[in-house]
């Protein structure tokens, strides 16, 4: 908050947003209902949701920061390029559109896709509209923010899995084929779906950023 209190401020209302587009998505696929939502009117519910819904951007990307100043992540040497071609970021835009219309079409067969096509789709934008990217980090093999944003996430998951357990109002997963093997409410393989739901984040946040005139703001958050 002592860098920008407008960017930290701006965390939450991006949260909001992002969020709101998964619960969007959720509306076709149902990986989640929410037991207790009955009690409240649907005004009310969606208020206090909104308010829950704030917190995650910030707790994600806070929790990367930290996660990144450790030395195994922060002294961890360049690895495998993933080279940003043209063809190659073109190649991905258009898979992200290919994994959202699967998704939408085949929610049962292709659910996991949520968590994967969203940042396919907004990270070559970034590229193309010059915005911070993940690409560009591991175009050089800088796998660090990638790392800590993927442990970020699961650490923010596993207390948000915790939390909810004993909540109420609460959610409840109901995940085709892999619903076994519960940690909390959250089957153990769901627990995958944070590692890629931590990059859409960090692309939606950018892209959002993009397009405030606060381009200054793109490095507000410090993963390595």
């Amino acid at each position: 908050m002592t860098r920008s209190w407008q960017a930290y401020l701006g965390l939450f209302a991006i949260s909001v947003i992002s969020w709101w587009l998964f619960e969007f998505f959720n509306w076709r696929l149902q990986n989640w209902v929410y037991l207790g939502k009955e009690n409240f009117s649907n005004l009310v519910f969606a208020i206090l949701a909104t308010f829950s819904f704030s917190s995650v951007v910030p707790a994600v990307f806070g929790t990367a920061e930290l996660v990144g100043s450790f030395a195994r992540i922060k002294d961890l040497q360049p690895g495998w390029r993933l080279r940003s071609t043209r063809r190659t970021v073109l190649f991905f835009f258009i898979l992200g559109w290919f994994m959202l219309i699967l998704m939408l079409a085949w929610p049962r067969y292709f659910f996991p896709f949520m968590w994967l096509s969203v940042f396919f789709i907004i990270e070559p934008i970034n590229v193309w509209l010059g915005n911070r990217t993940l690409a560009k980090s591991v175009h050089y093999g800088d796998w660090r923010p990638v790392f800590a944003l993927w442990f970020g996430a699961l650490i923010c998951g596993f207390f948000w899995e915790m939390w909810n357990f004993y909540s109420y109002p609460k959610w409840i997963y109901q995940i085709p084929f892999v619903d076994f093997g519960q940690i909390f409410e959250m089957p153990i393989l769901g627990y995958g779906g944070y590692l890629p739901f931590a990059m859409e984040l960090y692309a939606l946040y950018h892209f959002i950023v993009g397009f405030t005139g606060r381009k200054r703001d793109w490095k507000y958050i410090e993963l390595t």
